[in-house]
C-alpha cells in the first residue's frame, strides 16, 4: 500500500499545482472553446468524463454515506482526478488492508458471502 499511498499523494499534489496553474495562467472559458473547437479535444473530455464516472462507481461502492458518496462525485466531476487522487489517498490510509482498501464499508459482507460460498 505504501505505493499506492505515493503515487496518490504525488498525483493529488501535481494536480493541485496543475490546476492552480490552469486558473491563474489560463482563461478557462477561452480555452474550453479552443478544446470543444477541436475533435480530438472532444475526445479528450469524453475519455477524461467516462475514467471520472468509472472512477466515481468504485466510490459509490465503498462508501457507506450515500450523502458522502454523492458529494465525493460532484466534487470528482467539477476538479477530476484531484479528488479521485485525495480520496485513494485517505482510503489507503485509513484501510488496514487492501480488501478494505477496494471494498470500503462492504469488506465485511464480501468475507461473509465469500467464507459462506466455500462451505
Amino acid at each position: 500500500m505504501k505505493a499506492i499511498r505515493l503515487i496518490s499523494g504525488l498525483g493529488a499534489l501535481a494536480m493541485t499545482f496543475v490546476l492552480i496553474y490552469g486558473f491563474t495562467a489560463g482563461s478557462f472559458s477561452e480555452d474550453g472553446a479552443l478544446i470543444l473547437g477541436n475533435p480530438w479535444g472532444i475526445v479528450s473530455l469524453v475519455d477524461l468524463y467516462v475514467g471520472f464516472t468509472l472512477f466515481s462507481i468504485w466510490i459509490v461502492f465503498r462508501e457507506k454515506n450515500i450523502i458522502v458518496a454523492v458529494v465525493l462525485v460532484v466534487l470528482m466531476m467539477v476538479f477530476g482526478f484531484l479528488t479521485g487522487a485525495v480520496y485513494l489517498f485517505v482510503a489507503s490510509m485509513t484501510s488496514k488492508d487492501t480488501l478494505e482498501l477496494l471494498a470500503g464499508s462492504k469488506k465485511d459482507a464480501i468475507l461473509k458471502e465469500h467464507t459462506e460460498e466455500r462451505r
